[in-house]
This record gives structure tokens, sequence and C-alpha cells, in this order.
């Protein structure tokens, strides 16, 4: 029959079940240390061993025992539980091993890339050009090995923790499916803390790094910017830790630019202080079209997606920081017609005025109809955009009949008097 195998790193004693295995690869019955030619057949809860009957009338003899093959079967559906548990990390290991793999794959395309250019640039420059083609070539071999160490610190950890989860759970699943009942004891004894560990332990899923590395080169001017020719542009801004906020998240208008502000990141959550980072942006439309926009990099570490929704809907945003989503990415926009959008108390402040806290008479214009307007209030020629709309007439709540004054308090309510209806009432 088959014998339990284990790797080297995961940290079970062997010796301690060796001469169990032997006994097991031999055929043989497992007999009590203390009484020669007992089978084990009993398990003491207290003392979590197994033993004969002879050991349960001595020295476990006030101990609670339970026969051995009860105690066998709830460990093995404990193991079991265990195993699955911990296989479940497999996947989401599988799939960062591949996203940080292909990052650095892309790093070296793009550092290969950038060398034969920057070869192919300073070929022309000769001598004069020398010097700072030296400065450029080990400013890009800083940059790719300090990112290149970082993906590979991650990728090593990564490796390490799948290596360890298929060793371990190797030995446990052979443990459960050819050992035997005492075996079994012992590897969940000595198992358990083991799976347990690597079903909660923190992996690194989530790239630290990218694989930007750009070379920009400028050829007028050669002679005279010689020394500060060509600029290593990167950053270390990782999808997973930036963030994006605006008021173009929280409601968008219909027919307004609205704007999205992108704040890149690094892995430890510190604000990225350089611009230039790969951003795209795609605003879907609820039958699947895409709407433009604008992207503008502000060269400090963060960006300004500008856009304009031409009709109201649900939309969603997505944003993509080297070609993964960013936080909270995709958004959900909710756009609205601008009656719909509920005034914030300055714009309360701003257009709503008590007709009889001033002095000064405006004389009557007439205006072109707003596009909310209905066109039959001939009654209003200075009607502007309508902002939004409250009441109707009459003499109950929110009814009016003959309006004095309106005016708004600090914390955003619209106050109006009534003096038909003798009161005033607050909104």
């Amino acid at each position: 029959m088959d014998v339990l195998q284990r790797s080297p790193d995961n940290g079970i004693e062997e010796s301690s079940i060796l001469e169990t295995v032997n006994a097991v690869a031999a055929g043989k019955p497992l007999s009590c240390p203390n009484h020669d030619g007992n089978v084990m057949e009993f398990y003491c809860q207290s003392c979590e061993t197994a033993m004969c009957q002879d050991c349960t009338g001595g020295e476990h003899a006030e101990h609670p025992t339970v026969p051995l093959k009860d105690v066998v079967e709830q460990h093995k559906a404990a193991l079991q539980a265990q195993l699955d548990a911990v296989k479940k990390r497999l996947p989401e290991i599988d799939s960062a091993l591949q996203v940080v793999s292909e990052i650095i794959n892309q790093l070296a395309t793009q550092k290969s890339s950038i060398v034969d250019e920057i070869h192919s640039t300073f070929e022309d420059l000769q001598k004069t050009l020398n010097v700072r083609k030296s400065v450029l070539l080990m400013e890009l071999e800083v940059n790719y090995g300090l990112k290149h160490k970082v993906l590979q610190a991650q990728l090593d950890t990564l490796i390490e923790g799948q290596e360890s989860i298929k060793s371990c759970s190797t030995f446990t699943a052979q443990a459960l499916n050819h050992g035997t009942e005492t075996e079994v004891l012992l590897v969940k004894k000595q198992m358990s803390d083991k799976l347990n560990e690597l079903a909660e332990q923190d992996f690194p899923l989530q790239p630290h790094e990218n694989d930007q590395l750009d070379f920009i080169v400028e050829t007028e001017g050669l002679k005279k910017s010689i020394h500060n020719l060509g600029t290593i542009l990167t950053t270390n801004a990782v999808a997973s830790e930036t963030v994006a906020t605006g008021e173009g998240l929280r409601q968008s208008v219909v027919g307004q630019p609205m704007s999205v502000t992108i704040t890149t990141k690094d892995k430890d959550g510190e604000l990225c202080k350089t611009g230039s980072a790969y951003i795209s942006a795609e605003l879907c439309t609820p039958d699947g079209s895409v709407t433009d926009g604008e992207i503008l990099d502000n060269k400090n570490g963060t960006y300004e997606y500008l856009y304009t929704i031409p009709k109201e809907g649900d939309f969603t945003l997505s944003l993509r920081l080297y070609e993964q989503h960013i936080k909270g990415s995709p958004f959900r926009l909710k756009v609205v017609k601008s009656a719909d959008v509920s005034p914030t108390t300055e714009g309360v402040k701003r257009r709503v005025k008590s007709p009889g806290s001033g002095h000064v008479k405006q004389k009557a214009v007439k205006r072109p109809a707003s596009m909310y307007s209905t066109g039959k209030r001939k009654e209003n020629p200075i009607e502007d955009d309508l902002i939004f709309r409250v009441g109707t007439k009459g003499r109950n709540k929110g009814e009016f009949t003959n309006l004095q004054g309106v005016a708004a308090s600090t914390n955003g309510k619209i106050l109006i008097a009534d003096s038909n209806n003798q009161c005033v009432q607050v909104l």
C-alpha cells in the first residue's frame, strides 16, 4: 500500500510517524507500546492518544474514552474541511501568478525595446552623446531593477505559498485516502495548525508594481541639451490602491460637463507625485455603446477625466490603470435632467431671493423661454432657467395663494411667506 509522502519544508516531524508508516507498509496491526500484543482500539480524549483495552483500566481509568474508529472519522471530516478551505486559495494564487508573471515579461520586453531605441538613437551622436547614453542606461537599469525586485519578491512569495499549499495538500490527501486510523490522528495533530495557517495567510495577490518603462527623446536643439537628453519615464502606481473622486461619480446631469479626479498611489498607499501613467476610461451607455471623454494629466500624480453625457439613464464608468480596474471601478452613474437635481444650499442662496428684501426694481425685459418653461406664462417676462418647481395653488400644506417672500436658511431649507394663507411654510 502507499506510504505517506511529505516535502522537506512542510514542517512535520517525520520521526514521530515513521514507526506507524513502517507498520502500515508492512500490513501489521498497530499494537499498544505499553501492552505488547494488544491492538489499540480506543481513544483517550483527555490525553489525545490511542490505546488498548488494558490502558483504559490503567493510567487512563478515570479519563473519558471513546472508540478509536469514531474519533478517526471525526478527524477525517475536520481534515477534509481544512483541506477544502486551503485548496480554495490556489485559483486566486494562480491568477495572481499569471498577472505578475505577465507584468514581469512585459517589463522585460519594454526594457529590451527601450535599450534598442537608446542604442539606435545614440549611434548617430557618437562621442558627444556617449556620456548621456551611459547615464540613461544606468537610470533605466536602476528603475528596472527596482521594479523587477519588487515583482520578483512578490512572485517568489506567491510561488512559495503555492508550493506550500500543494505540498501540505498532497501530504494530507494521502493520509486521508490511504492512511490508517492512527496515522490520520497523527497527521491531524501535526497538520491542522499548518493548514489553518495556509488558509488564513495573506498572500500578495495584487501586483506590487507595473511594467511601465518609457523613453522620451528630443532631437531639436540636441547639441545644446546634450547633457539632459532623454528621460526614463515610469511610476510606481498600482491599480489596487488608485482611487477616483469627484462630483462626476456622485450625480451627473444631462448636457453638463462633469469631472472625475483620479489619484494614483503605489502599493503602500502612498501618493505618486509624477504623471505619465497609463490611464484609460470607458463610459458605457445603457444600450452598450461607448461615450467619449478626455483624460488630462496634471503631471503630479493626479488626472482629470472630463465627460459630457447627452441623455439620461444609468451608465457604467470603467477607469483602468495599466489595464487593471482601479478601486471601485466600474462605477455606476445615474444621469438625470437638471430639473431633477436638488439645489445645494449655495445654489438656493444665489438664485432665490425674497422680493421684499431689496429696494431696486428690475425693469421687465423679455427673454427667450428656458427649455424647462411651458411657454404659456406670459406674465413672467424675466424667466431664467428653471432650477426646480415646488408647490401648487391652494390652501393646504405645500400650497400657496399669495406669496410675499421667499428665503433660504443656512441648512438648505426654503422659507415661504403666504399672506392669504397667513402662514410661513418651511420646505
